[in-house]
């Protein structure tokens, strides 16, 4: 009887204590989530000096408006970005990627030419497909809640901006005059919504493994003669 007492009241203590898991889970960073941040902090950067060069040395209204646009959603996005790592502890690099600022000078070197706005807006096309391809990776693969928010905020953002350069050919008019960004806002409740449902199917099943414990502790009470 006491063997039986304790294992429904071990089930029990179980039960509130992993309720609370959910929770913790929420607050891991794995590698994912840093890699993540670090490489979407790299990609900002590059995006940001990438469209103030496009305002400099484009020779279309529409591709300086693209690179106008790239420069303001992408310092929205790394604002978010850096205050996300920052909480979470992870160090960011200080600049773009080298592989990034390459293909900007290769781009340069065509300033004031027609051939200037071909190339930056198929290098925009490469370098938003890839950025979309990090974001659903963080999306399927990523542990904390925050860094899932973040990566969802920014995705039709990015994908926007996809729009914009896609096939080469510049298409101004697909950018708002205000995104946004970050992640608060209905993205972040979603995320919680995920964490919430998930902590609510984990302590239905420890309630239910508790409950039937407390009825088979009742039922040899019965055959035993107890009430």
């Amino acid at each position: 009887m006491r063997i039986s007492v304790m294992s429904s009241t071990t089930a029990l203590i179980a039960a509130s204590t992993l309720l609370a898991a959910p929770q913790a889970l929420a607050a891991e960073v794995g590698e994912h989530d840093r890699t993540f941040l670090k490489a979407a902090h790299q990609g900002n950067l590059a995006e940001i000096a990438a469209g103030q060069d496009a305002q400099r040395n484009a020779t279309t209204e529409c591709v300086k408006a693209v690179g106008a646009a790239l420069v303001r959603d992408h310092r929205k996005l790394d604002a978010a970005t850096t205050s996300l790592s920052a909480k979470l502890g992870v160090s960011l690099p200080t600049g773009p990627a080298p592989e990034d600022e390459r293909k900007l000078a290769a781009v340069r070197a065509k300033a004031g030419t027609s051939a200037y706005d071909a190339a930056w807006l198929a290098d925009q096309e490469v370098a938003h497909t890839k950025t979309l391809a990090l974001i659903d990776r963080e999306l399927e693969e990523g542990r904390n809640s925050e860094v899932f928010a973040a990566a969802r905020s920014a995705r039709p953002v990015v994908a926007m901006h996809l729009d914009m350069v896609r096939s080469g050919t510049c298409h101004a008019a697909k950018a708002p005059k205000t995104v946004g960004a970050g992640s608060g806002g209905h993205v972040a409740a979603a995320a919680n919504d995920r964490d919430a449902l998930a902590g609510a199917t984990l302590a239905s099943g420890l309630l239910l493994t508790a409950g039937a414990g407390w009825w088979a502790l009742r039922g040899r009470r019965r055959a035993a003669g107890g009430s």
